[in-house]
């Protein structure tokens, strides 16, 4: 009898961190933040593909592992553990529930700054066929929302590289989801200084 196709193996990057008891947080919340979709330019809408690139061979071609695959688009699990880096010391909404809050007389009648967030790189690289790494870059930009338009409050560019322990699939996943949890501790860092809390 022939054998039934192997399927491919599933990933998602884990629990996530604990959430610390509230008397380990540190300082008081800070103030409320929008968090909009994240975009993947350059990355095939709903792809689930775990992708890698050769650069010792050509470092332009995005090439997909056949036996694993991501639960969601790599876009949605970053989504994911930004906002549960980001929701420990401040309120997350979403963009469709940012305006109700500009009704809360914490805000003074003014929306939530805004966070956006571009996956420009999220793939598996080999330098050479044994040496390898996660590289997770994102740019992030703060906006504020006024009647009269958009004010930028900040853009930053973030890059992080984690070498991979194996010179695979699993190995890759291992490093990508440890560079996009620091990817999003180090945004959370950068927040806290382009969002001072407001003077009381």
């Amino acid at each position: 009898m022939p054998q039934p196709p192997s399927r491919p193996a599933v990933y998602d990057f884990g629990p996530g961190p604990a959430v610390q008891a509230a008397a380990e947080r540190g300082p008081a919340p800070l103030s409320p933040l929008t968090l909009d979709d994240i975009e993947a330019p350059g990355v095939t809408e709903g792809s689930n593909a775990v992708l890698y690139r050769l650069a010792y061979a050509d470092a332009r071609q995005l090439r997909p592992y056949s036996q694993a695959r991501w639960s969601q688009p790599p876009a949605l699990l970053f989504h994911q553990r930004l906002r549960e880096q980001l929701g420990q010391r401040r309120a997350i909404l979403r963009p469709d529930n940012g305006a109700a809050l500009a009704r809360n007389p914490e805000l003074g009648g003014r929306l939530p700054p805004v966070l956006r967030v571009e996956l420009e790189e999220f793939s598996h690289i080999f330098s050479s066929p044994s040496d390898s790494a996660g590289v997770v870059r994102v740019r992030a930009t703060v906006v504020d929302l006024l009647p009269e338009g958009e004010t930028l409050r900040g853009q930053q560019v973030f890059t992080v590289r984690t070498p991979a322990r194996t010179a695979d699939a699993p190995g890759g996943v291992a490093a990508l989801a440890q560079a996009s949890t620091q990817v999003a501790d180090e945004v959370a860092a950068w927040l806290e200084q382009a969002l001072p809390p407001p003077r009381k």
